[in-house]
């Protein structure tokens, strides 16, 4: 973790994660709609595997989930951002091991064509995409993690112009 500040949390409650806001040239993001949940649309993210550092796990995630790594790094978050699941989902997810997720966000820009993503992929999460403006994105994703979308969306404003 890059966290300068003292945690008022304990982060052992909290799996690691990275996010990725893949942008296109005419400055939208792409969202994806969950397979198991299917009014539940969002960004690219998953774990973090033990040896990979959050950048190599964010470009290995966008491969597993949209079956491409064209894409090139422009940033990421200063801090690592974090959400509790609500209660419901806790138990459900992860073996009931983790309180939410700290999650190290990575824009990135596209640079493939639309025919390069491919939702096919060997262990599909997703049923449909599209690319939209940035402030639909943290609309169409489930509430417990609007803020989360909101924060990554104005920290990397400057590269959406």
């Amino acid at each position: 973790m890059s966290e300068s500040a003292p945690l008022d949390f304990d982060p052992a409650l909290y799996r690691q994660n990275v996010g990725i806001m893949l942008i296109n040239g005419a400055g939208k993001v792409f969202v994806a709609r969950r397979l198991d949940t299917p009014d539940a649309w969002q960004m690219p993210q998953g774990g973090i595997d033990d040896g990979e550092s959050p950048e190599q796990a964010a470009l290995r995630e966008l491969e597993e989930e949209i079956g491409t790594r064209k894409a090139v790094i422009l940033a990421e978050t200063k801090i690592w951002l974090r959400y509790d699941l609500p209660p419901e989902l806790r138990a459900k997810l992860w073996g009931g091991q983790y309180r939410g997720q700290m999650q190290k966000w990575f824009a990135a820009r596209f640079a493939g064509r639309d025919a390069d993503i491919d939702l096919a992929t060997a262990h599909p999460e997703f049923d449909a995409w599209k690319w939209v403006d940035p402030p639909e994105a943290a609309q169409l994703i489930v509430p417990f993690k609007r803020p989360i979308y909101e924060a990554v969306l104005a920290e990397f404003a400057h590269l959406l112009r």
